[in-house]
């Protein structure tokens, strides 16, 4: 079974405030989004369309992991096997790109899924698993930075400009969930192209960081992944961007 986004404490959730936006939750066995969808799209049925598409996604991942167990585990890029869904292709490809074991890429991956099924049904969309948010919006928006014990934890957000999307922007901390990283640092931010790409870098620059003098590593690192567009990085009273990343001071 699938529980790498088992995060339990999504009180952040609560700062949700786009006025624009008609916001719910969907939750099938570990896999836990929460979906923003413009109002003027909104309807019950979505729900459901959400929960089936997970269940889809989770049923071909889980079957591949059974014919496959190293592609849970491994902690290095992996050849897939022949036949291996669409999901596992994703986080697989996103994997090698990024130097990391294609789990690192599954919160990333399933938050694009569903994101671009709804797509096709609604005008904006905003899907968030655990941190990892696939956005498609044509209105400016504000994510907030969550960086653990960090003063600048709840005291800043990356602005997001319509042109950018759609967009993935991920995060991965050293202090704080439950997510395996090799690093310390409280928050690795990445902006890309496709969200399985930038929670898989996120990992990876993530593990790249001890302390603030590995700022300049983890981010050369990101830099040179065609696909990433932004990096910020947080440790304790430190941090450090590069790119496409526009902080608003709260």
């Amino acid at each position: 079974m699938l529980n790498g986004n088992d995060y339990v404490d999504r009180s952040y959730r609560t700062l949700q405030a786009g006025s624009d936006l008609r916001y719910f939750r969907v939750r099938v066995k570990e896999t836990d989004l929460a979906i923003g969808i413009d109002n003027d799209s909104y309807d019950d049925s979505l729900i459901a369309l959400c929960e089936n598409e997970i269940r889809r996604l989770r049923a071909g991942l889980e079957a591949y992991i059974d014919v496959h167990p190293e592609f849970r585990s491994a902690l290095a890029p992996l050849d897939l096997l022949p036949g291996a869904p669409p999901i596992a292709v994703s986080m697989g490809k996103a994997g090698w790109q990024a130097g990391v074991g294609p789990m690192a890429a599954v919160a990333g991956a399933f938050a694009e899924a569903v994101g671009l099924t709804l797509k096709e049904k609604v005008k904006q969309v905003i899907v968030e698993n655990g941190g990892d948010i696939y956005m498609d919006t044509s209105s400016p928006r504000l994510v907030l930075v969550f960086a653990g014990q960090s003063s600048f934890s709840h005291r800043i957000a990356l602005r997001i400009h319509p042109d950018e999307s759609p967009l993935g922007i991920c995060t991965s901390s050293g202090t704080v969930g439950p997510s395996l990283s090799f690093g310390k640092a409280d928050a690795v931010v990445i902006k890309g192209t496709n969200t399985a790409l930038a929670d898989a870098v996120a990992t990876g620059a993530g593990n790249r960081i001890q302390t603030q003098d590995d700022f300049m590593q983890a981010i050369e690192y990101a830099q040179k992944i065609p696909g990433v567009t932004g990096v910020l990085a947080v440790a304790g009273e430190h941090l450090a961007a590069w790119g496409s990343i526009e902080l608003v001071p709260l």
